[in-house]
């Protein structure tokens, strides 16, 4: 029991010791805390600048989607306009003639394309 009791008289002056030789105003990080600090500092702002990337790149992509998802749907509504509630629009058949009874143009074609001579 000796012992336990003679053990903080044994530690004390060790603490008094480490207490005089620390000197909370002249302990500074030094050196390695700046570099250690600064590397910190650099790797979030990469990682901040690389989510804003990111960001935009989905925002962007999602605007892209929604006007292509308009176009589309506006391009259905036209096509179903111009078929209207009768069917689908005139065409001309093989003899040239079109379908409500007049004559098609000479070389037009229904695809739209050039006509070969």
């Amino acid at each position: 029991m000796s012992a336990l009791l003679a053990a903080p008289l044994a530690i004390a002056p060790i603490a008094r010791a480490a207490e005089e030789e620390f000197d909370p105003n002249t302990v500074t990080p030094g050196v390695w805390g700046f570099i250690i600090t600064f590397g910190v500092m650099v790797a979030v702002t990469l990682l901040v600048i690389d989510m804003t990337r990111r960001i935009r790149r989905t925002n962007y992509r999602a605007e892209v989607r929604e006007e292509l998802a308009r176009e589309m749907a506006e391009a259905a509504q036209a096509e179903a306009g111009r078929s209207g509630p009768d069917g689908p629009a005139p065409t001309s058949d093989a003899a040239g003639t079109a379908a409500d009874g007049g004559r098609a143009q000479p070389g037009a074609s229904d695809d739209g394309a050039t006509p070969t001579r």
